[in-house]
């Protein structure tokens, strides 16, 4: 049996490794899903795109970590994340040993400064239309679409994305772009109808046509236990 004095002095010996968070900002805009990047202000890689990302302190917790993270690197604040998953190959980051836990959070752009963002060097791209970006940060991307995807296609997942009164023509095209494809319209909004999570007002949007289209909100307490939505 080793000796306490051994175990404790394995712990350095063994291991050597830093921990980062990155973090996935996802934001809806006349009908594109985006994705927030910034320019890395640094080297290695300096001037290319990159997830918001940095290294968590030693008396830092995770999810603080990657709140500071988001703040420092974009002014966005009170921004609610989920964990993803670490992303923990060898050579991920040719430069030392890294081991990345992803964040992901889903926002409403208009509530957010474009100008603060943009003094930040970052900027709001098209999910399908992402620069070229350093080490695996693709493969987070694909990671948390996936999930998301999973998600949208199992339950209402999207409400941080839409203003508090949308259309349905809105909110289908926000589950076009999670998903990636064309959806039938009848199909759709059949389906909505019977999850009864969503209340019609006496409203309309008239921005796309003469005619109009009737606001919608969310009953929040019904829509956050709808299982089963099947898409």
């Amino acid at each position: 049996m080793q000796k306490p004095f051994q175990i404790n002095r394995a712990y350095k010996e063994v291991q050597q490794i830093t921990v980062a968070v990155d973090c996935l900002i996802f934001g809806f805009n006349d009908g594109n899903l985006e994705l927030l990047l910034v320019s890395r202000s640094f080297e290695p890689e300096r001037d290319r795109w990159s997830l918001i990302g940095g290294f968590v302190h030693n008396d830092e917790d995770l999810d603080d970590a990657a709140h500071r993270v988001l703040t420092e690197l974009t002014g966005l604040d009170d921004v609610y994340m989920e964990q993803v998953r670490a992303f923990g190959k060898a050579k991920r980051d040719p430069y030392e040993r890294v081991i990345s836990v992803t964040y992901s959070a889903l926002v409403l752009k208009k509530d957010y400064n474009d100008e603060l963002v943009k003094s930040y060097k970052a900027e709001w791209f098209p999910i399908d239309n992402l620069p070229e970006l350093i080490f695996d940060h693709k493969e987070m991307i694909d990671a948390a679409m996936k999930r998301l995807r999973r998600r949208v296609k199992s339950g209402p997942v999207g409400f941080n994305l839409l203003p508090e009164k949308f259309t349905l023509p809105q909110l289908q095209k926000l589950y076009e772009a999670i998903l990636g494809e064309e959806i039938d319209k009848r199909n759709f909004r059949k389906k909505l109808n019977s999850m009864d999570f969503l209340i019609k007002l006496n409203e309309k949007d008239k921005t796309e046509s003469k005619k109009g289209a009737y606001l919608y909100k969310f009953d929040e307490d019904k829509y956050n236990y709808v299982k089963n939505f099947n898409i």
